[in-house]
């Protein structure tokens, strides 16, 4: 049986850069959204606990599917195996997004 694929989706959210691997990455029905389920969580053999992954798989646990705004998303990438899920901070002074002036411009 041929085995399913594995993707890792990075993506931004609350100022902060995630990284999940996840089995299924598609078009959300959800116009603007990308759809991702199946989430893959590493085995829990290992004796090391990293605290930042299990409030990941707290986080993602009760959750089936999720639907990250297209615009969030910057790369998915299949993969041939798993990594730990990751959020690191985004620092302001080099996120793009501190460039960005809303349309149109506050009137003073």
């Amino acid at each position: 049986m041929a085995e399913r694929p594995l993707y890792r989706i990075t993506f931004v959210h609350q100022g902060n850069r995630y990284e999940i691997y996840a089995h299924s990455v598609g078009a959300s029905g959800i116009f603007g959204f990308v759809e991702i389920a199946d989430f893959s969580f590493e085995d829990d053999t290992s004796l090391v606990i990293d605290p930042a992954q299990e409030a990941l798989q707290r986080e993602f646990a009760q959750i089936r599917r999720t639907h990250v705004p297209l615009q969030h998303v910057l790369r998915i990438d299949e993969v041939v195996s798993r990594g730990a899920f990751k959020v690191t901070p985004i620092d302001p002074a080099n996120s793009p997004a501190v460039n960005i002036v809303p349309f149109p411009p506050a009137s003073s």
